[in-house]
């Protein structure tokens, strides 16, 4: 088992990495079940596909070791991550009865970690909850580091709330039964760590990413545990993201999220790809500004294309314009009044916060991007 610590002052939390952790969960979570017992069901919350695959056995699991448990099932897929959901889920919690001391385990994929986490963030100004994470992308990211939102007319992760988990629990054979689309996916944020801060995991990704994708166990669990070992170590740096560092976990995401805009936050284009993509246009923007060659952007489009994820802007058939794309990115999060910082590349395993970007001139590179 690799336990990695994520050690924000005061309230340090542990995340665990084994094979079969999800069937140990009575002894895994204890200290987390504590204050349930069978008259006090324990709240789960999963979506359709998670509850499908798992709640009988854990039901099963949670029964043996004295607990009961209660269910709220969500719909998969962004759509989710509303108001209208969050509603709900607030809604069943409070007439659960849950208290500031209780804990509320989130069983699937980012979605179900974004909304949990910003209900138990508002709820009674804040309970509890566990990350019991079923896809590699919420594994090696959105499970770690506290951000929990959800989308809106305006945007995607708009409204939310910096919230950590009291645990995190990665058992890497749920992976077994992720569709294949769904783990590529979730080996673009593997990418990115490599791209953003050691050269060496991408070099290694270069040569194992065929073996993470084919869920071969040694491989697998190295790429889970050195993704959440740089996050944890970024996290504790800047939880709030108030410097630059924990900016530079968004490598990828602004040209990423503008992509799932334009494309409806649908199942066109998943996260996990847009953010793919995006570190495509990112490594050859920095390119285009002298930061890095054309060989080293060569090379991250080939590693990324290689994972069988999206390489090339124009292959999406966008009806739409760079100002189009831009347009979108003026909505993100992280602008600072008439301007918006782009995370760029200095080298392979190098990336740096840019202030100095002329928004027109990225229009300008998104034209080309889209003809070429």
């Amino acid at each position: 088992m690799a336990v990695i610590n994520v050690a924000l002052a005061g309230r340090a939390y542990e995340v665990a990495i084994a094979e079969g952790l999800l069937a140990r969960l009575p002894e895994a979570a204890a200290a987390y079940l504590a204050g349930y017992h069978v008259d006090r069901p324990v709240p789960f919350v999963a979506d359709g596909n998670t509850y499908r695959l798992y709640a009988e056995r854990i039901t099963q699991d949670l029964m043996a070791a004295g607990f009961s448990i209660d269910w709220f099932v969500i719909e998969p897929g962004e759509d989710s991550k509303s108001w209208g959901a969050l509603e709900a889920l607030c809604d069943w919690l409070l007439a659960l009865g849950i208290t500031r001391k209780d804990h509320v385990f989130a069983l699937g994929g980012g979605v179900v970690g974004d909304l949990v986490g910003f209900a138990c963030a508002v709820v009674k100004r804040g309970c509890g909850f566990v990350q019991l994470p079923t896809t590699l992308l919420a594994q090696v990211d959105s499970s770690v580091g506290g951000k929990t939102a959800i989308n809106t007319a305006a945007g995607k992760n708009l409204i939310g709330a910096f919230h950590q988990p009291a645990q995190v629990l990665i058992d890497p054979l749920v992976l077994a039964t992720l569709p294949d689309r769904e783990m590529r996916a979730g080996i673009a944020e593997v990418i990115k760590y490599g791209l953003l801060g050691d050269a060496d995991f991408f070099a290694w990704l270069e040569s194992n990413a065929a073996a993470v994708l084919a869920r071969e166990p040694a491989a697998l669990e190295h790429a889970i545990a050195v993704s959440i070992a740089m996050k944890a170590q970024i996290v504790a740096e800047d939880e709030r993201e108030t410097q630059d560092r924990r900016a530079l976990l968004n490598l990828g995401h602004t040209f990423g999220h503008a992509l799932e805009a334009e494309t409806g936050f649908s199942e066109r284009l998943l996260h996990g790809e847009a953010v793919a993509l995006g570190m495509v246009l990112a490594a050859r923007y920095s390119a285009r500004r002298g930061k890095i060659s054309a060989a080293d952007a060569a090379r991250a489009e080939a590693a990324i294309a290689s994972a069988g994820l999206p390489s090339q802007l124009a292959a999406l058939g966008l009806a739409c314009n760079g100002a189009a794309l831009v347009d979108h990115m003026r909505h993100d999060k992280k602008a600072e009044g008439t301007t918006l910082p782009f995370l760029l590349l200095r080298a392979l395993g190098e990336a740096y916060v840019a202030r100095d970007v002329d928004l027109s001139d990225i229009a300008a590179f998104l034209d080309e991007e889209l003809a070429a």
